[in-house]
């Protein structure tokens, strides 16, 4: 018998594949520039889509782990919530609990995700503008970039669900980790990312192993010459894009972990913000210059969730709850954004 758990996950997983069809088939079945208005327009309804799943949650996160009872419950909140007090004497009331953090976890979960996809948005412009990609085929390639970080995102987040059951002081290590990467991140907030195509060591592998053709051939990541298959060039790019995402889930993931050790949390936060990467991106190319404090206030929040992993048991001793990682999340985000336009960075240098 199919389990409730099981076929609200596969639906979820018809519901991405189906956005992603509509899009590659209808939206974006030709290559061109998008627009601000456009992009704007989308990653408006991605947070509105993410936001709604967030309301679902409030009121149905039962459904996610197909919980119809208090042992349910209880079995699911000691596998993924150990620290979530439940009310022994009221299962409406412990239900109620569950659905509410739940919900918030999820918020923490897409923002902390969010955020971080903003600095990742930094070396993918840095890789498309290196190895001269147009600007009418961006869209292409970020779309399969997002439809192989989707993959390798679930592979990711469900394995480390495992280990981090089974393992449970691995959270240190991701903690400890996070941490360096935040201080990291702060050092370097002023470094130009640099990227020398013909000395890249993904070309230098393709082109030795492979016929690589000398050109760009319109949008396309394959072609067929004189009965001879060749790679393209704006493939190689794609595959530095998913080695790229793939380097970058080493942080956001284990971040997520340290609001939500509910795999199903984690994987939802981080499908919604991939999937609005894509207009996220042509959104902040225009703009990403004026909110130069935003780096410095990821790295405020990879320190953050580093040392909530690290404290994790201790925290939850002095009461303290999911919903203040949301406010503590929302107040560096809104404070960076808002500091970067009061005081511009021209007047800061200046």
């Amino acid at each position: 018998m199919i389990s409730g758990e099981f076929i609200f996950f596969g639906l979820f997983i018809v519901f991405v594949i189906g956005v992603l069809l509509l899009d590659l088939l209808i939206i974006g079945r030709k290559s061109r520039e998008v627009s601000v208005k456009e992009a704007a327009i989308w990653s408006g309804i991605w947070i509105f889509l993410a936001l709604g799943f967030a309301l679902f949650l409030r009121f149905y996160a039962e459904i996610v782990h197909d919980i119809n009872n208090f042992e349910d419950l209880k079995i699911i909140t000691k596998h993924y919530a150990p620290f979530l007090q439940l009310d022994n004497t009221s299962f409406e009331h412990s239900l109620d609990l569950y659905r509410k953090n739940s919900s918030i976890n999820f918020l923490s979960g897409y923002l902390i995700e969010k955020s971080l996809s903003v600095d990742n948005l930094f070396v993918i412009m840095a890789i498309l503008t290196a190895f001269s990609v147009k600007k009418a085929d961006y869209k292409r390639v970020l779309f399969w970039g997002i439809l192989g970080a989707i993959v390798l995102r679930c592979i990711f987040i469900f394995a480390g669900a495992a280990l981090i059951y089974k393992f449970e002081w691995i959270l240190y290590i991701f903690g400890i980790y996070l941490i360096y990467v935040g201080i990291k991140m702060f050092i370097d907030r002023n470094t130009e990312e640099k990227i020398e195509p013909q000395n890249h060591p993904i070309v230098k592998f393709f082109s030795k192993r492979f016929r690589v053709f000398p050109k760009y051939v319109s949008d396309r990541f394959f072609i067929k010459k004189s009965g001879i298959f060749y790679i393209t060039p704006l493939f190689i790019v794609l595959i530095i894009i998913e080695i790229t995402d793939l380097i970058f889930a080493l942080d956001s993931i284990p971040a997520i972990f340290a609001v939500t050790r509910d795999p199903y949390i984690v994987f939802f936060s981080n499908i919604f913000a991939i999937l609005g990467l894509r207009s996220l991106f042509f959104l902040l190319i225009k703009v990403i210059e004026k909110f130069y404090l935003l780096k410095i206030g990821v790295a405020i929040l990879l320190v953050y969730v580093g040392g909530k992993l690290m404290l994790h048991e201790w925290l939850v001793q002095i009461g303290f709850k999911p919903v203040f990682s949301l406010y503590i999340i929302l107040f560096v985000l809104s404070g960076s954004i808002l500091f970067s336009m009061l005081f511009p960075k021209k007047a800061v240098a200046s």
